[in-house]
């Protein structure tokens, strides 16, 4: 998406240099200029791109207090290495651990997640959104738990 930005912007750039002199705007772009925009647009079938085991995890019915956890296993179906640059959950109870390497293509890497169910009574919903370098630049998925309260 950026590489096809970036050629779009290339190509603004020679096209408003142009129009303001006079002949055809056409006789000004280069067939140099064509390659790059073709470039760009080839490059974006060549990103990453994620594919995770689930998208959703239901810890149940679990007692105020306990820290669970699971993993997510996510796996790069993209034609270049998948950079995850940060996982942030929906709130601090959620805590998510991403792999630090890049993820070859056709390579899986576990995601770690642990939710602290503390001070969190009743049904919980929560997400974890990755910043990455795949075309969407978000991915997403959630987590959820009935949390009972604890006895006072």
């Amino acid at each position: 998406m950026m590489k096809k930005t970036i050629g779009f912007l290339a190509l603004s750039v020679v096209l408003a240099t142009t129009s303001c002199k006079q002949g055809s705007v056409s006789d000004k772009i280069t067939d140099e200029d064509m390659k790059t925009v073709e470039a760009d647009k080839n490059l974006a079938g060549k990103l990453p791109k994620v594919k995770f085991d689930k998208e959703f995890h239901d810890f149940g019915t679990i007692a105020e207090g306990v820290v669970v956890e699971t993993e997510f296993i996510v796996t790069n179906v993209g034609e270049s290495d998948l950079l995850i640059f940060e996982a942030k959950g929906s709130c601090g109870c959620t805590v998510p651990e991403p792999p630090k390497d890049p993820i070859k293509p056709g390579e899986s890497a576990p995601i770690k997640v642990a939710f602290d169910s503390k001070g969190k009574p009743g049904n919980q919903e929560k997400t974890v959104t990755l910043t990455t370098n795949t075309e969407i630049l978000h991915e997403m998925f959630r987590i959820k738990a009935n949390v009972t309260p604890m006895a006072k």
